[in-house]
């Protein structure tokens, strides 16, 4: 069926007014902090690509090896007529699903849906050129901000892989799950992956590798606001900073000041003492029984829960009540 026209719902205007409101409110709280989201640009996107393929970084290849073998699976319990994918990117596992559901022989509709258009309009022609069965139907949109943009009808499914639920904070991720569960309709599926609680010693070197891959995609935020906001930023003034947080079960990815410092971005001048530490991520991990109770709180019933051979990470189904 090919590709369709993209549905644009966010502008490079509504994505430069987000960043400069994070950007002031960020630079000016106590402790300072930015969101994740500001990584990727292009670049931020090629390094997190790299950052996949390390040996220290377990995600992907386990969140890959559960859906290679529960693919049929899911296909088989939900029979969904529409995928939608949030946060799509290259929809590369993506693909292990619709496959499986082509087999399957139900499968009409796939929405990707992700900020970049770029990126969206490259991956949507691939896809379609793949599936040439498949109407593909691209969104413009912030999963916390356009989820009522997502067609409606027949049995959806959507899927939220790579445990990006897990860079929103606790409250953040109620009201995700609640507006998720709000747009979809009662019978409907949510297929969510999210790393599990494990040692940390195997956790910090993910978010810490020894080739500085993962230190220069930190370091891009400030790369991306220098660009973007004209700020004065020296990105290699800033030692990267990963750390297990046992309290919140998270990992917290920092950017330490080395020596004290002025930058200036907007109207601001954000004074930096040495030392200080900058907060960009969050990336929370997740016991089974936290993330079933997380969903049934938004109105969804878990009806299945994966891992790979090694306990590493998990993939939620569940359905919305």
């Amino acid at each position: 069926m090919g590709a369709e026209p993209l549905e644009i719902y966010l502008e490079e205007r509504d994505v430069r007014r987000s960043l400069c409101e994070d950007v002031r409110f960020g630079l000016t709280a106590t402790p300072k902090w930015l969101p994740p989201k500001w990584f990727y640009d292009s670049r931020g996107s090629e390094l997190f690509e790299e950052i996949t393929r390390l040996p220290e970084y377990y995600p992907t290849r386990a969140e890959r090896a559960v859906l290679a073998a529960h693919a049929a699976d899911i296909a088989a319990l939900t029979g969904a007529k529409t995928l939608i994918e949030l946060g799509s990117g290259s929809s590369e596992k993506t693909r292990l699903l619709l496959d499986a559901f082509t087999r399957h022989g139900d499968l009409g509709t796939f929405v990707p849906l992700d900020v970049s258009a770029s990126a969206l309009r490259r991956s949507t022609r691939q896809i379609a050129a793949e599936y040439p069965a498949l109407r593909v139907r691209g969104i413009v949109g912030d999963f916390t901000r356009q989820l009522d943009r997502l067609p409606t009808g027949g049995r959806r499914l959507v899927v939220f892989l790579g445990g990006t639920v897990g860079n929103l904070l606790p409250v953040e991720r109620a009201e995700f799950l609640t507006a998720m569960r709000a747009a979809l309709e009662s019978g409907d599926w949510l297929l969510i992956g999210t790393d599990l609680v494990k040692d940390p010693g195997v956790i910090v070197p993910a978010y810490d590798d020894a080739a500085g891959v993962t230190a220069d995609f930190n370091r891009n935020v400030l790369r991306v606001i220098n660009r973007e906001l004209g700020a004065d930023f020296d990105p290699e003034a800033f030692a990267h900073v990963a750390v297990w947080d046992p309290e919140h079960e998270w990992i917290e990815m920092r950017l330490r000041a080395e020596r004290p410092l002025r930058v200036h971005v907007l109207d601001l001048d954000v004074e930096f003492a040495a030392g200080e530490e900058l907060r960009t991520e969050v990336s929370a991990k997740f016991r089974p029984d936290g993330i079933a109770a997380e969903l049934a709180d938004a109105g969804f019933a878990r009806e299945a829960f994966w891992t790979d051979p090694d306990g590493l990470f998990g993939v939620t189904l569940a359905r919305a009540d």
